[in-house]
């Protein structure tokens, strides 16, 4: 019989539904960093929400656990490569908080517009200043969403009901999906000029990390005001903080800070400031649906070998997995080829199989292509929520079998559709094993996808490839392998250049000043 930890406070439904499944559960919160060290080793699963923290230490202790399941959303307190290292899977509850998380920003937007919290604190202290709190009313105002995502929809539904005007900055919102939501999709600048309210949904990575700078709430409206219940680092704290002082933010709602728990922060006393401690999904029901979910999710792989929103693993089924599983690692690096290339201007994905693929069950490849295709944006993506994130995004996603058989005995092909036309990748695996691009943008060229690697579109010209190593090695930088790949001689040529270490803008600026070079881009896969 399996074995699992509930090391947090969680819903006692959790330990129920562990039960009713035949597996055996401990229910111990609290416990030190040491105490869990001493006894991890009996466990087999760990059930946890934010308190405990899954170092590589712990998971050194941890000689028999499988699965670590989050009864939430954020997985900040797991190191997951380090529990990939170890072979345990990473689980969490990506959709369990969003109604919750949705109706605390529009409780946030409230308390903005009608100062409520100074508004309670003035009353209480006995001084009746009516005269004092004049709000506005967000009827007829604008709501500038930045992400409309899962999260994000629920809010524009809301405050379209408030009878708000709601537009939206998100690169996967396509016109479609905006008209489906009654919203209006627009550019970051002009959402930062046009909205009184600015609300962000997002999650924090490279492109979004700052994405209210001090630069981009300068050209917001005078008198915005501004919430966040995303994530800590979308804005910068100090440039909020004078733009509140200066009154060109005439207030700010903050329940995620860079630096949790924020129990010092520069915006903490600012007028027109309103914080809550990171309450996004605490409510009684949002924390009975992750305590459900994660219990049935965790139940599942240790008693049949399913895995669900999988953070660090593909999610199948347990008799699928070795047929398919070299298939989805060509499917994801697939994606994320042609997500790290064309990134925002994807519309649509179409995932074509031909070959031995085609006999197979296409569903969890075009997960594979569609989680490696918005990895880019989101390292919370997983295979099983990003049908569903797609979906959310109107992004237009068609599959398609060939019965043929073409120049390789299995083939994967993912062609997405760009404002400047079709756009294809495809791959085989060499020895039903191992993942090969053989194919990309109409260009033959083969290479392993692994690593650090830079694309380079060209003139096919003599001496390029000399300028480029000229170029590499001056950076220091050591060549794993070169692949090179053109339409016709002195015509358009590409080249994948794998290699060691990480390639800094500034190199790539310089193999962008070589003659000829036409595109340049640094290119990650795996990790």
């Amino acid at each position: 019989m399996p074995k699992v930890l509930i090391s947090d406070q969680m819903d006692p439904k959790a330990a129920e539904i562990f039960r009713a499944n035949g597996v055996e559960v401990d229910e111990k919160p609290g416990l030190t960093k040491e105490e869990l060290k001493a006894i991890i080793g009996q466990y087999d699963g760990l059930a946890i929400r934010s308190a405990t923290k899954v170092t590589p230490d712990v998971l050194e202790a941890a000689t028999n656990l499988k699965v670590v399941g989050r009864a939430g959303i954020g997985v900040d307190n797991v190191d997951i490569p380090a529990a990939s290292a170890k072979g345990v899977v990473v689980m969490n509850t990506p959709f369990g908080n969003s109604i919750t998380t949705a109706e605390h920003a529009i409780a946030l937007m409230f308390a903005l517009a009608r100062e409520l919290p100074q508004a309670d604190a003035s009353t209480q202290a006995g001084k009746w200043e009516k005269n004092r709190f004049m709000g506005v009313e967000l009827t007829s105002k604008t709501l500038g969403l930045i992400g409309a995502g899962n999260i994000g929809s629920i809010v524009a539904d809301r405050a379209l009901g408030l009878k708000m005007k709601v537009v939206a900055f998100d690169p996967f919102l396509t016109p479609e999906r905006a008209v489906d939501l009654g919203i209006e999709k627009v550019e970051l600048d002009q959402l930062l000029a046009r909205a009184d309210f600015i609300t962000l949904h997002t999650p924090l990575t490279d492109q979004t990390r700052n994405i209210l700078s001090r630069e981009n709430l300068a050209k917001t409206k005078k008198g915005v005001r501004i919430i966040n219940c995303a994530r800590g680092g979308l804005i910068d704290e100090a440039a909020l903080k004078d733009m509140l002082e200066s009154g060109h933010v005439a207030g700010a709602a903050l329940d995620v800070f860079v630096e949790e728990p924020a129990k010092q922060n520069p915006l903490f006393g600012t007028s027109g400031f309103v914080a809550t401690p990171h309450l996004g999904a605490s409510t009684t029901e949002a924390q009975v649906n992750v305590a459900i979910q994660v219990a049935e999710q965790m139940s599942d792989y240790l008693m049949r070998g399913g895995v669900t929103n999988a953070l660090n693993m593909p999610s199948l089924s347990a008799e699928e997995a070795p047929k398919l599983r070299p298939y989805m690692e060509l499917a994801q690096e697939l994606g994320s080829l042609v997500g790290q290339l064309e990134g925002e201007r994807i519309t649509g994905v179409s995932i074509e199989v031909e070959g031995a693929a085609a006999s197979l069950n296409q569903k969890p490849v075009t997960g594979a292509v569609l989680a490696g295709l918005m990895r880019v944006y989101s390292q919370t993506v997983n295979m099983v929520n990003a049908p569903f994130l797609a979906k959310e995004r109107g992004l237009d996603v068609r599959e398609v079998r060939h019965d043929r058989e073409g120049d390789y005995h299995t083939l994967v092909r993912v062609a997405v559709a760009t404002p400047d036309g079709e756009r294809s990748v495809a791959g085989t695996l060499f020895g039903n094993a191992a993942p090969r691009l053989v194919e990309m943008f109409g260009i033959k060229v083969e290479a392993e996808l692994k690593g650090e690697m830079i694309y380079i579109v060209n003139e096919d010209a003599p001496g390029f490839i000399g300028r480029l190593g000229t170029v590499l090695g001056q950076a220091g930088i050591n060549i794993g392998t070169f692949h090179l790949g053109r339409r016709a001689a002195k015509g358009e040529a590409l080249a994948l250049v794998s290699v060691d270490g990480h390639v800094g803008a500034d190199v790539i600026g310089q193999i962008k000043a070589i003659a000829g070079v036409r595109r340049v881009k640094a290119l990650r896969f795996g990790g």
